[in-house]
């Protein structure tokens, strides 16, 4: 893949024209061009906070390896780099990066923090960026979303009807959540808007990974009317 820099000239309901100048006509027949992908950059600046989180997170990763705060980074940020999709990161530096690459490799010190269980001295849900992705690698690693133990129980935002057979209805496209047993029951006792709330957290919708983790069945989800409302 050849990369090019271009400059939005239009927008409009359809989408964004763009102008990326290109004067190797010769290679552009040769390698039968006709389709590009579009990076578009967050003009942002890393925020202070953002800056802050990362250097936090580098330096729990850091102590926990034997590592200084100089060497974690590196290999930290060269193994972010080596897994970013699309367009490379270049020259990815703290100190100049965009809010949207900020807050990825935040993402991605709190995916590796979970899946290797480091300790830190703040919870990690403090640190995050995406809650969604957050929840997600909780679910994948067993590890409650509130509080980081494990094991924990697979919450089921609407919880499965009485007389309902956990192993036999279908969970992929049910909104679950990690939850330790302490968390779990704290959560059966308030309504779930409420326990959101009070923790910051939202469900996220199970997929084929999630179901293999916990040995359910996947196929056509229970209707909701088996469902019923915490």
């Amino acid at each position: 893949m050849e990369i090019v820099d271009g400059k939005i000239i239009s927008v409009d309901p359809r989408g964004i024209t763009i102008f990326a100048p290109y004067t190797n006509i010769q290679r552009l027949c040769l390698r039968k061009y006709d389709k590009v992908q579009v990076g578009l950059a967050d003009g942002r600046r890393i925020s202070p906070a953002q800056r802050r989180k990362a250097y936090a997170l580098i330096g729990e990763i850091a102590d926990w390896a034997g590592y200084s705060v100089e060497d974690a980074k590196k290999v930290l940020k060269d193994g972010f780099k080596q897994q970013t999709d699309g367009l490379k990161l270049v020259d990815f530096s703290l100190a100049r990066t965009d809010m949207t690459t900020a807050r990825e490799f935040i993402t991605y010190l709190i995916d590796l923090i979970i899946k290797l269980d480091i300790p830190t001295k703040m919870h990690i849900i403090q640190y995050v960026e995406e809650t969604d992705k957050y929840v997600y690698s909780c679910l994948l690693h067993k590890r409650c979303a509130i509080c980081g133990r494990s094991p924990c129980d697979l919450h089921h935002v609407k919880r499965v009807g009485m007389g309902s057979n956990r192993r036999k209805i279908g969970h992929e496209g049910m909104l679950v959540m990690p939850l330790c047993r302490e968390h779990h029951m704290e959560c059966h006792a308030m309504a779930q808007a409420e326990f959101d709330a009070r923790y910051h957290i939202t469900g996220y919708y199970a997929d084929d990974k999630i179901c293999q983790v916990y040995g359910l069945k996947r196929g056509e989800r229970v209707p909701d009317g088996d469902l019923q409302d915490m």
